[in-house]
């Protein structure tokens, strides 16, 4: 397999650097799946999810692997051109889109980086409708 090949998913995973890394991740399941990322170490390493199948029911949701580790970011998120971004705050585990106010459409996409030991920086774009609200919870115990 091309190791820079787009990698589907189409049920939860959790992610391997060895084969997710730096790697697009394409995001295609009508009714949700959950994204483990490996522990922040600093590695270096990007994840870039894009939903190319909208999730009609469930959520797309990315968390993180342990306790520890947290977003630190942000992301933009909009029906329209007056959409909103929206900034990770402390404790911030866990990005949830469930297919209309919080994203998950087609061409919604996150991109977390490994920068340090706890710490995942993203950014995204995320495709939503209705009133935009909040993505993102501390939820990882």
């Amino acid at each position: 397999m091309d190791r820079y090949a787009p990698i589907a998913l189409t049920a939860s995973k959790t992610l391997v650097r060895e084969t997710h890394a730096n790697t697009l991740v394409t995001l295609s399941a009508l009714a949700g799946l959950t994204i483990t990322l490996p522990a922040a170490t600093g590695t270096g390493d990007t994840y870039w999810m894009v939903v190319i199948t909208s999730v009609t029911s469930n959520d797309y949701v990315i968390q993180v692997a342990n306790a520890t580790d947290k977003f630190y970011g942000g992301v933009s998120i909009s029906t329209d051109i007056a959409g909103v971004t929206e900034l990770a705050v402390s404790g911030d585990d866990t990005i949830t889109m469930n297919g209309s106010t919080k994203g998950g459409l087609i061409g919604s996409w996150v991109k977390v980086t490994d920068a340090g030991t706890g710490i995942w920086v993203l950014d995204g774009f995320l495709c939503s409708s209705g009133s935009e609200t909040t993505v993102f919870s501390a939820d990882v115990s």
